[in-house]
């Protein structure tokens, strides 16, 4: 714990802000005292820790362990380095983890697919849906905003160490028919079949679209049952759409129902 935090550490931390340099180095920032203890404590490559030596001191020595490298900074240096308006004592550089799409682990159970979802904070916030629901893994389809940017890692709450995401696109539904043909696909759309009263598999994909425009035409060829969420009661003028995340909660939560 010798090392000191320079100028040079202090740019390449906050060029990671930028997905290219996320990209490059193939690292992502964690901040927070729950998010840190729990990606020491994960299978994740924890490169560097910064941390007030509060902060440092509450910390096992063991979880500290894991740990390539553990700098202790005081408060000025914490807020040149945090994406938070208010820094949360401590910290990460964490690589991104690489994970292989297999089509077997896919098909036998309930995954997601995110297609043109831009803003981080509803991205990360279906990531920890997705945890919540038991689903392990999220696919992000073309146009959907990076899972490793700081607002995408903030809004996930350390689901991101027990949620596998994985870049795709299109050709992703491709693969699906020649694996396995009839694999249901699900999608929500404004002319769907109420979900309340649909029968749902729990080996499936659900198709999640645009905060703006739904689901892409290029995927709703796709999509083989078209679900609706209801808008209450059905007589009335209500807001024109869910949020994505709202959206994607109910979903979920009805498939886990059924």
């Amino acid at each position: 714990m010798g090392a000191v935090l320079t100028k040079s550490r202090i740019k390449q931390i906050r060029s990671l802000e930028q997905k290219k340099y996320r990209d490059r180095h193939q690292l992502f920032i964690a901040e927070g005292d729950k998010t840190l203890r729990e990606m020491l404590a994960s299978s994740l490559i924890v490169e560097s820790v910064f941390a007030k030596a509060a902060w440092l001191k509450q910390i096992p020595d063991n979880l500290l362990a894991n740990a390539d490298e553990i700098i202790e900074i005081n408060d000025r240096e914490l807020s040149q380095i945090s994406f938070l308006k208010t820094p949360n004592q401590a910290i990460a550089l964490v690589h991104i983890p690489q994970y292989t799409l297999d089509m077997t682990e896919i098909t036998g159970g309930l995954s997601l697919y995110l297609d043109q979802v831009q803003d981080p904070g509803n991205l990360g916030t279906i990531i920890r849906l997705a945890d919540w629901f038991g689903i392990s893994h999220v696919l992000c389809g073309e146009g959907c905003a990076d899972p490793f940017s700081p607002k995408a890692i903030q809004s996930t709450m350390g689901a991101i160490i027990r949620v596998k995401t994985y870049k795709t696109d299109k050709s992703f539904f491709r693969q699906l028919e020649n694996h396995k043909p009839d694999f249901h696909v699900y999608g929500t759309f404004l002319d769907g079949e109420n979900i309340y009263n649909a029968a749902l598999s729990d080996k499936a994909i659900i198709v999640m679209g645009n905060e703006s425009k739904g689901i892409s035409a290029d995927l709703a060829q796709y999509v083989k049952k078209r679900l609706l969420i209801p808008q209450y009661p059905l007589d009335k003028t209500t807001s024109e759409s869910l949020n994505v995340a709202s959206a994607a909660a109910i979903v979920c939560s009805e498939f886990r129902r059924n």
